[in-house]
Parts: structure tokens; C-alpha cells; sequence
């Protein structure tokens, strides 16, 4: 059983590092390019400069462009987990060194956003993290679920069992998650029941904060991108939590489908980010943004590093973009 347990354990974490290093099994022994996808990689390169190389992972799967080195989720996991931090003056950062849970504190108590992979992790990772940082967690009133994968839904259960918060998760997640899992693994809580459901346009709301959702699938069919103010003493800033970056679903026979959904996201994000200037683009994986090593910077004082500004955040996008293209290219070869 042992043995079963660990064979599950590898076939999830091989999927799950699909976006971050190139695997042998899935991919033909010399990368094939074309004009059009070297210019899509081309356009990523460009776009990524030198602060936003994190990103280029996503292409990877394409050609190996980034020159980072292989990930290992379970090595990020077995790290041991970072210093919450106070991000803003309403927003906290309680995770690990794979995967982010971020609060945001209101006139009404707090909105999580994700909760970890399990029970274990919501009580030593969340809820302790909320108490170090000075939070009280019995304040949780709401969970955002960015999207139907475990490691942001495992510890959900726990915690509204605990205080009676309420989840919300995009509508075609919560049908994913009782119908047929992306993936699944024994360390993973079970899903929550489904409970608030949400589409593009809504508004989460609690006392004088309001967050707008955003469908931005791809990486789940009902992931969502969540927009909302931050304050830093006499100023507000415009995030966005981009709900979910990979390009792991290779091996499913809708991933033409999936990508291209990914691609016009993308895009019409790109778009409204410009409109509504933002300038905090944060994930749920420190891989992408560096929130641990951005926590840490701050202690040393100077600018917040998590303002990187309406131009950074725009270049973020047209990476994410101009990757998921190159790599449709190579999928459809």
C-alpha cells in the first residue's frame, strides 16, 4: 500500500512540474521550433527582461528558454516554511515555499485566499501564521479558492469546520471538484462541499472591502483572478492575484482547448490591468512572483518590492501569454 501511495504520490508530482522543467517522457529527445514559435519565444524573452525570468518556466514545455534548473515541488515543500509577513497594511502573507495563502484584513474580518494542501497546514501554516502576524484567525470569514486544485483547497474543510467561514470558488471548479479531479493525492484534504459559487463580474464583498473576480481559465476550467485595493499608509495600490499559472494539464485530451482559453485570459486581462493601472502582481506560488524573498527584502527598508508598477505587471501578462502561444505551437506539431 506503502509502495501504491508513493507511485501516486511521483505521477502527481510529475504533473504538477510540468511548467517548470522540461520531462523527458513527455517531450521528443531535440525541441523542433518554427519561425512563428521562436517568434512567440522571442516576444517572452523580450518581455521577461531580467526581473520577470521566473515566468519563462511556462515555455519550457515548448523550447527550454528560461535556464532555470528543474523544480521539485516535494523539495520545496520539505523546506522550512518562511516568516509570514505583513505585505500591506491589508495584506498578509502566511504560506510555505510552494504554494502562497495570502489575508486580507477588512472592517469585518479577513478573506483568505486559498488554504493550503491540508489540515496539518491549515492549523501550523495558516492559523499559527495569522497569530505570529498578529491576526486572530477566528476572524476568517471568508475563503477564496483561486482554483480546484488541492493545494489551495486542502485545508478549507479545517478551517471552516473551525470558525465557520464561508468558500467561495468559481462555478465550473465546484463542478470539476464533484464530478472528475485534475488531480488528486493522499496528502491532499478532501474537497470542500460546494457552497458560494461565482462568475466573471462578481464582487466579493466583506465590510469596507470589496474584491472583483475575474474568469481566467486554463489551468483549472473555473480558475479565477481576483482584483482588489491594497494600502500602504497614505496610499492604495491596484493588485491582482493571478489564480493560476501552469500549463499542467498536458496528458488531457482537452488541452488544445484549455490553452487557448489560457491565451485569451491573457489577453483580456492584459487589458484591464491597463485601464484600471496595477501595479502589485502577486501569485499563489512563490516560483512566480518571490513573495518569500520579497518578504525578506523588506525587513531592510526602501520601497515595497511588491509594487513593481503598471509596466511590470503588463509585461508579466504578455510573458504568460507569448509562452502559452509557443507552446500551443509545439503541442499542435
Amino acid at each position: 500500500m506503502a509502495e501504491e501511495v508513493t507511485a501516486s504520490r511521483r505521477q502527481f508530482l510529475k504533473a504538477m512540474c510540468a511548467c517548470c522543467a522540461v520531462l523527458a517522457a513527455d517531450l521528443p529527445s531535440a525541441f523542433a521550433t518554427t519561425s512563428e514559435m521562436e517568434a512567440h519565444l522571442d516576444a517572452a524573452k523580450q518581455a521577461a527582461g531580467s526581473d520577470l525570468v521566473t515566468y519563462l518556466r511556462l515555455a519550457d514545455q515548448a523550447a527550454p528558454i528560461s535556464g532555470l534548473p528543474p523544480v521539485s515541488p516535494q523539495e520545496l515543500m520539505a523546506l522550512p516554511t518562511p516568516e509570514p509577513g505583513k505585505v500591506f497594511d491589508n495584506l498578509y502573507f502566511v504560506g510555505n515555499s510552494w504554494v502562497s495563502c495570502w489575508a486580507i484584513t477588512t472592517s469585518d474580518g479577513i478573506i483568505l485566499i486559498d488554504a493550503m494542501d491540508n489540515d496539518a497546514e491549515a492549523q501550523s501554516i495558516v492559523i499559527e501564521g495569522l497569530q505570529k502576524v498578529g491576526l486572530d484567525p477566528s476572524s476568517i470569514k471568508t475563503i477564496i479558492i483561486t482554483h480546484g486544485h488541492g493545494d489551495h483547497y486542502g485545508g478549507a474543510n479545517y478551517l471552516k469546520n473551525q470558525y465557520g467561514c464561508s468558500i467561495v470558488m468559481g462555478e465550473p471548479d465546484w463542478k470539476m471538484l464533484e464530478t472528475a479531479l485534475d488531480f488528486d493525492t493522499p496528502d491532499w484534504g478532501r474537497p470542500p462541499v460546494r457552497d458560494v459559487s461565482v462568475e466573471d463580474g462578481s464582487v466579493v464583498t466583506l465590510g469596507d472591502t470589496k474584491i472583483d473576480i475575474l474568469v481566467t481559465p486554463g489551468h483549472t476550467p473555473g480558475t479565477i483572478t481576483l482584483v482588489f485595493g491594497v494600502k500602504d499608509a497614505d496610499k492604495t495600490h491596484r493588485a491582482m492575484l493571478w489564480g493560476g499559472t501552469a500549463f499542467n494539464f498536458a496528458r488531457r485530451d482537452d488541452r488544445i482547448e484549455r490553452l487557448q482559453t489560457y491565451i485569451d485570459a491573457t489577453e483580456r486581462v492584459r487589458t484591464l490591468a491597463k485601464e484600471q493601472a496595477v501595479s502589485v502582481f502577486i501569485s499563489n506560488h512563490d516560483l512566480y512572483d518571490g513573495a518569500v524573498a520579497k518578504l525578506a527584502q523588506m525587513k531592510t527598508g526602501g520601497d515595497n518590492p511588491f509594487v513593481v508598477g503598471n509596466e511590470t505587471t503588463l509585461r508579466a501578462l504578455t510573458v504568460m501569454n507569448e509562452c502559452a502561444k509557443a507552446t500551443m505551437i509545439a503541442w499542435k506539431a
